[in-house]
């Protein structure tokens, strides 16, 4: 189960951290018996959760306890499909760019009938119901008992935390047989799942809404009644930048992403998205949408609504299409909703836009802290991202909203998943753009507030705690992918293992919400009713689509022919002008901004917060000069869409 990126009000993720995954999936544990025996099995790693432990064991799930999971099929040629998305991305490869159609891909690499056949007599024999078969897995129902038969597994009840939950005791076994066939099997372990169904979608969200003072660019209002900061009177927070801002900013020239497709995944969908995203556009100076330039793929029906905050996710929405739309006016805009923000659920809304080829560029705002990871949907998410290299689709995913998530977990770690070799982490930026739109500079985005004392003199506790800031570091499970080799310093990448991990990001964009974008969305007033207000948000869900926009300007540069996964060429580029090199102190000084906030949300009749926001504080992870793990290798500088243009 995953969340949301998006940061509204003070800068923190919108809805509760909620379970899921990524990694690797590393297949090959020895049968239990001679591969000849009829009786033979292959044990399937990753299938046995990290917490279910001896010491946490709460002995045997009833018999009769229900079971759904999944059977991921491995399909024809799994390390073929591996090395041809490896190949295809990357620029030194002679198969650089030889995409595949989605039915060439699954003719390749997809399951055959047969192995589908095979799966489903073997599961059915065990006394489990098949629910759905699709080109990735096999889906069935039943109890305890004939998990247990199907899966070799005895299945006991484990502590985890304060609750308890099902898991296998043992690693989940298929059998020798199936060995080639079964890439994974998922929902084995019912760590979170809830059975809460809900059909319909709640309304928006209660309002929020901005307090001025504001600047209208960076620096445009300083705040001379208030005390200074690090030895200045410093400006108040911007409005929000607007999509002429943030088009020059990162380069975007003459180009507007006319004749690319980007798709967009959350959970659930807003209501009111078409007359939000056609209203701010107008009230804003964005081209305005063309009939059909905004579609939405939906399922038929949504689950678990209340546990998911459901229309928290709207805003989210709106983020994605907005800013997609505001950097890449012309580019055509998939957005493709999850019935909820369960894992089965997002990875069915991604594999959609694979099978289906609904896009080139896919923008993702969410994600999980890494420890709530488990290899085997680790495995599923993989085949999908490997499944869209193949046929040239690049997937961006936000690194995170509260740094190494030590303040958040407890525990330093990355997000997921951004972790994946596979995907392009986008990191998170303080952005300031000055008078006629120009860039000035960014620092790595991470907050430190302090609040205005009741005299108004002075700043309580300067600089303050740290509110939240761009997820990043390294992975404990994912291995260092070839293409940072060379690029990423070896201390960050041998911190957890001194084989050498995936860090995250891979390259960054604006994220804080006190240099935000401006939003427009339909949000439930206090009196009840439903008005379209605007508001300043940031995250690292914003500068996934604002990279995912920029990528489109890029991909209309090289004549239209799709990027792909982006991550070898990007790290390419390494060191070069293409880059801005973002650095905390980019003036060689400290930098905050003021901000007043409604304390109700609304307006003034709450009363007003007034507090300085330090900029460039990210936890323990700093923005430095070359590759950091808050920024990747930098954000786009004014050359770097232009390059493809000259590389095609």
């Amino acid at each position: 189960m995953r969340s949301n990126r998006a940061t509204v009000r003070t800068g923190v993720s919108l809805a509760a951290t909620l379970p899921m995954v990524a990694g690797a999936l590393v297949l090959g544990i020895p049968a239990a018996h001679a591969a000849g025996h009829p009786d033979a099995r292959h044990a399937i790693a990753g299938t046995k959760p990290a917490w279910a432990t001896a010491k946490a064991d709460k002995g045997a799930t009833a018999n009769s306890a229900p079971v759904n999971a999944r059977v991921y099929l491995a399909g024809r040629d799994a390390a073929g499909l591996a090395e041809y998305a490896k190949a295809v991305a990357d620029p030194s490869s002679p198969q650089y760019g030889k995409y595949l159609s989605a039915q060439e891909a699954q003719a390749r690499f997809g399951a055959t009938k047969a192995q589908v056949a095979a799966v489903t007599s073997w599961l059915k024999s065990a006394g489990l119901k098949v629910t759905s078969v699709t080109a990735h897995y096999v889906a069935v129902s039943g109890d305890v008992a004939a998990a247990e038969k199907a899966f070799g597994t005895q299945m006991h009840n484990f502590a985890k935390g304060s609750k308890t939950y099902r898991a296998p005791a043992q690693s989940a076994s298929v059998p020798a047989g199936l060995r080639s066939t079964v890439l994974t099997v998922t929902g084995l372990d019912n760590a979170p799942h809830k059975s809460d169904h809900k059909d319909q979608l709640p309304p928006p969200d209660a309002v929020f809404k901005n307090s001025g003072p504001f600047s209208s660019y960076y620096g445009s209002n300083i705040a001379k009644t208030l005390p200074s900061a690090y030895g200045e009177k410093i400006p108040y927070a911007v409005k929000g930048y607007t999509g002429k801002q943030l088009r020059s900013a990162y380069g975007a020239g003459k180009y507007t992403g006319k004749g690319v497709r980007v798709a967009i995944t959350d959970a659930y969908a807003s209501p009111t998205i078409a007359f939000d995203a056609a209203s701010y556009a107008k009230k804003n100076g964005d081209k305005a949408w063309k009939t059909g330039q905004l579609r939405q793929v939906l399922p038929g029906q949504y689950t678990k609504t209340e546990e998911c905050g459901a229309a928290g996710w709207y805003g989210e929405e709106t983020l994605d299409v907005e800013a997609v739309h505001a950097v890449a006016p012309d580019a055509d805009v998939t957005y493709v909703g999850a019935a909820s923000c369960y894992d089965d659920d997002l990875l069915d809304s991604l594999s959609k836009v694979v099978d289906d080829h609904l896009a080139d560029i896919v923008s993702n705002s969410w994600g999980d802290i890494e420890a709530n990871q488990t290899p085997d949907l680790a495995a599923a998410y993989d085949q999908v991202f490997q499944f869209g290299a193949v046929e040239g689709i690049g997937f961006y995913f936000s690194s995170g909203d509260n740094g190494d998530e030590v303040a958040h977990t407890g525990t330093k770690q990355v997000d997921t998943p951004a972790n994946s070799a596979w995907v392009t982490a986008v990191g998170g930026t303080s952005l300031a753009v000055g008078k006629g739109n120009k860039y000035l500079w960014e620092t790595g985005w991470g907050t430190d507030k302090a609040t205005l004392s009741a005299d108004g003199k002075s700043w309580e506790g300067f600089p303050g705690a740290y509110t939240s800031g761009a997820g990043g570091g390294t992975s404990k499970t994912v291995p260092q992918p070839y293409y940072q080799k060379g690029v990423v310093p070896g201390a960050l990448a041998t911190a957890n293992n001194a084989a050498g991990n995936r860090v995250v990001p891979d390259i960054a964009a604006i994220a804080d919400p006190n240099t935000g974008f401006l939003v427009g969305q339909t949000q439930t007033f206090p009196d009840g009713s439903q008005q379209y207000a605007e508001y300043r948000i940031g995250g690292t869900s914003l500068a996934a689509p604002v990279i995912a926009a920029v990528q489109a300007l890029a991909q209309q540069a090289q004549g239209g022919k799709a990027i792909g996964f982006a991550n070898p060429a990007i790290y390419s580029k390494y060191g070069s002008e293409l880059y801005h090199d973002v650095v905390d102190q980019p003036t060689g000084k400290d930098l905050a901004v003021a901000r007043v906030d409604f304390v109700n949300g609304v307006d003034a009749t709450g009363g007003l917060s007034v507090s300085v926001r330090s900029l460039g504080k990210d936890s323990s992870l700093k923005a430095v000069k070359g590759y950091d793990d808050v920024t990747g290798v930098g954000s786009p500088a004014k050359g770097y869409v232009d390059s493809y243009g000259r590389r095609h």
